[in-house]
Formats: structure tokens, sequence, C-alpha cells
């Protein structure tokens, strides 16, 4: 045995020669109010203060990504509800409510480099772009445009400020604070490749309703997307090229529904289409799954 080893074969470790109460001496002795002593405190602080913002943002962004699907949820109801329009008024106070936690998010980031805290926020606002996606596609069948989401994501409020009881002061002479939170052409169209899979079961539940309209509409729109998409390619961000392999799935699936329904759609009762695609579908995914 190595007489740097004792008696149950561990390495002495060099401080272990010195006694223990010289060794909390020296801990002892460093001065706590030298220049790099307040230089590492000042550093912990601001770190403690990020990492603090940065839960918090973790938690708002989970907040939108919940409210935002089940805005999408509800929505998928105005396939078999006949009242469209309190569907409709019902999804907008919910998207509502997400912009308000978005205008957390905003007050939270000012002064700060949003693209810091780009990793919190982004999942909530790439499922906040389907889900306004999803409502405004119902409402006027197109795309809305990363320009208009960003216009909806503009807060004003008036600033609090201590009412005085002078003679001048004027009650229309009120400053207002605004805030905004803009979308990056990334979560974009992260959330435009998410809305693809939800015109996908759109199509699917259209069908099963007895809608045969719906399916060829939204193939040709979900056609434009891939098309769009496919000028990106492998040039753009990995999660794009990523994200156009799930988007050709389901433009697959809508493509195959409307062949059903051109080639065999009279023989086939309106009652079973849907189980027909649904059936399809299973299959595309496992032979694509095996190539």
């Amino acid at each position: 045995m190595s007489s740097k080893e004792g008696s149950g074969g561990f390495r002495k470790r060099k401080h272990d020669n010195f006694p223990h109460g010289q060794r909390k001496d020296e801990k002892d002795s460093v001065n706590s109010s030298s220049s790099l002593m307040v230089s590492f405190k000042s550093f912990q602080l601001e770190l403690d203060t990020r990492h603090d913002k940065y839960e918090r943002l973790v938690k708002l962004s989970r907040d939108i990504t919940i409210e935002s699907k089940r805005t999408i949820f509800l929505l998928h109801r105005i396939t078999s509800d006949p009242n469209r329009e309190e569907i409709l008024n019902e999804s907008e106070a919910k998207l509502e409510a997400v912009r308000q936690k978005i205008k957390q998010v905003a007050q939270e980031l000012i002064g700060e480099d949003m693209h810091q805290f780009h990793r919190a926020i982004s999942p909530g606002l790439q499922e906040y772009v389907e889900a306004v996606s999803f409502q405004y596609f119902i409402k006027t069948r197109s795309l809305i445009s990363v320009k208009e989401i960003n216009k909806q994501l503009i807060f004003t409020m008036e600033d609090k400020e201590e009412e005085t009881n002078t003679p001048s002061s004027n009650p229309h002479d009120k400053q207002l604070c605004t805030w905004s939170l803009k979308v990056t052409p990334v979560d974009y169209l992260l959330g435009v490749a998410d809305l693809t899979g939800e015109l996908m079961r759109m199509c699917i539940n259209s069908v099963g309703n007895g809608d045969i309209d719906t399916p060829f509409e939204l193939s040709q729109f979900l056609r434009q997307i891939y098309d769009g998409f496919s000028y990106i390619g492998n040039t753009g961000p990995y999660e794009v090229s990523k994200k156009l392999y799930t988007l050709k799935q389901s433009l697959a699936k809508v493509e195959n529904a409307c062949y059903t329904l051109k080639v065999r759609g009279s023989e086939i009762p309106k009652h079973m289409l849907a189980d027909v695609f649904s059936t399809k579908a299973e299959m595309i995914d496992r032979e694509e799954g095996l190539s």
C-alpha cells in the first residue's frame, strides 16, 4: 500500500495535513467587503434575478399553452354544433384571456433582451399562433399573417399617476403605458405547421358529420401551405424542417380523404366515412413508420 494512502485505502487530500481550526481561520479571514467579493455578490444577485424571471416566464408560457389548447378543442366543436357564432364568441373570450397572459410576459420583458428568454416563452407563443390562426381560418377561410397577430399583441393602459388637486391639472392629460410582444417568424412558422394537424382533424370531423365540401377546401388550403414551406426547405431552422414532415403527413391524410370521397363517396354510407378515413390514416402512419 502506498504511503500516501490510509488504512482504508483512501488517498489523503493535501489540506488534511492542516488542523481543522487553521482551515476555518483561513476561510473567515476572507474580506467580505473587498472589491472582488462585492463584484461576485452583485453577479449572484443579477443571476438570481434573471433565473427567477425565467421561471416566471416558463410558468406564464405553460398557462398560455393550456388556455390555447382549450380554445382549439372548443373550436373543433364548430363542425357538429349549429351555434357557430356562440362558439366563435366564446373562443374570442378565451383568446382575450390568453392575450392578457401574453401582456404579463411583455411586462416581464420590459428593458430585457427578448432573445435571452425566448426559449422560456416560445412554446406558449407557438400554441397561441396555432389557436388564433385556427379561429381566423374558420372565420375567413384564409391564413392570418404574422403582422396581424403582432397587431393584437400591443397593449395600452393609462399610467397610474398620483392625482393632484392643483387647478392646473387637466384630467384629459393622461399618459398611456404601452407594452408589446412580437411573435418571431420562427414561432409563427412553427405555429402554422401545427395548425395543419388541426385542419386534418377538422377534415375528418366534417366528413363524419356529412360535410362533403370542407375536405376539398381544406385540401387546397393545406397544399398552398405545404408549397409555401417547400420554398424554405432545409435552409430554415431545424424545428421548421422537422415540422415539414408532419405537415406532409397531414396533407396526405386529407388528400386521401378527398380521393375516397371522389371515387367511393357514393358507395360508402355517410355515417361510415369517418371510420374509413381513420383506418386509412392509421395505415398511412404505419407505412411511413416502416419506410
